[in-house]
């Protein structure tokens, strides 16, 4: 299997403590919208790391890719904002993309 750019970035992140695209699906978790992380259509959104993987979190050279299930209610465009608010001082400078992928009520159905 050939190596892709986001490759070096998950290396260099496992070998911390704590890496940070877990930081960041803790942030992204902790915002009141979003009820869940999303691997995307294709199960490719995340980060991969030495016996485990993020989902919904995508670390690449020169940007963080985030998928998300959001609540219902709070126009989608906000719901983004806040995520990016959350996460703006892990993203060391890349860009930060952030995808709703799905939509959840508040009683938990789509």
């Amino acid at each position: 299997m050939n190596a892709g750019p986001g490759d070096a970035v998950a290396s260099r992140e496992a070998a911390g403590p704590t890496a940070p695209a877990r930081r960041i699906a803790e942030r992204v978790l902790s915002c009141p919208d979003v009820a869940g992380l999303s691997r995307g259509p294709f199960g490719a959104v995340a980060t991969y790391l030495p016996g485990d993987l993020v989902p919904g979190v995508a670390i690449r050279d020169d940007v963080i890719e985030v998928h998300v299930v959001a609540r219902y209610g709070r126009p989608l465009p906000e719901v983004a904002e806040l995520i990016r608010d959350a996460i703006g001082d892990l993203a060391a400078g890349r860009r930060m993309d952030v995808a709703i992928a799905d939509l959840v009520t508040s009683d938990g159905r789509k």
